[in-house]
């Protein structure tokens, strides 16, 4: 639970390719768990742990305790918490593009986001109030390491935020009602993104410098958050053609 993670500063990373991806961005880890009836799977991870650093084998029975994974790999790591990142030290000298996300509070949904904010190369992602935590085993499957890669701040309040940035990045908004088709922008574009249940509420769109609406062909009645994103994402750092 986010009470109990947050009181130890610890978290559990679990999957072959999640802790790989943690033991890769050297972040803070304080020791590597295996389960002793899979721990031939996690053979290959643990040639890679600094030395050093606890290795504990777990029977099945405590392993089943700890997993969240309907399949597991066998190997999680106990992760520490970054210290929290203050947001205007990191906006100060953030060029962008940033990805902003209000009220995700679906885990699957927000590890996708990051999983897909790593591939386009967005480096900061502030998280609203009201959104799921980013340490939740969910979002940290989901994500499958990226979150390790990024600078994820959250618990932000976007009306105040959005004050604060507009004139340093142009905020462009997610609409699916109206707005302009999606386009490539420079780096120094804010992406605010809204849930997939309610988008973003008018108070906030408000305060954007551009809508975009994702033109479609077909009659489905919307886009997943996470196909949406990717098409946005896409679009906001491709180099238009000469």
């Amino acid at each position: 639970m986010e009470k109990y993670r947050r009181r130890e500063g610890l978290f559990l990373a679990e999957g072959g390719k999640v802790v790989s991806e943690l033991l890769r961005s050297g972040r803070p880890a304080e020791a590597i768990l295996v389960s002793e009836d899979r721990a031939e799977r996690g053979r290959e991870i643990l040639a890679d742990v600094p030395a050093g650093m606890p290795i504990f084998r777990l029977t099945d029975r405590e392993w089943t305790t700890l997993s969240q994974d309907p399949s597991p790999e066998g190997v999680m790591a106990v992760a520490a918490i970054p210290p929290p990142v203050d947001p205007a030290g990191r906006l100060a000298t953030e060029t962008g593009p940033l990805l902003l996300l209000h009220q995700v509070n679906n885990p699957n949904n927000l590890g996708a986001l990051l999983r897909t904010a790593h591939w386009f190369g967005f480096q900061t992602v502030l998280v609203s109030e009201g959104s799921c935590e980013a340490t939740n085993p969910k979002v940290i499957r989901t994500s499958m390491g990226s979150l390790f890669h990024l600078t994820v701040i959250g618990n932000l309040d976007f009306d105040s935020l959005l004050k604060e940035i507009r004139g340093r990045f142009r905020v462009v908004g997610s609409e699916v009602r109206e707005g302009v088709a999606p386009h490539p922008c420079g780096l120094a574009t804010a992406l605010l993104m809204g849930s997939e249940s309610h988008g973003l509420p008018e108070e906030l769109l408000a305060r954007t410098d551009e809508r975009w609406r994702i033109p479609g062909a077909g009659g489905a009645e919307s886009l997943s958050l996470p196909q949406a994103a990717a098409i946005l994402m896409y679009e906001c750092v491709r180099k238009p053609f000469p």
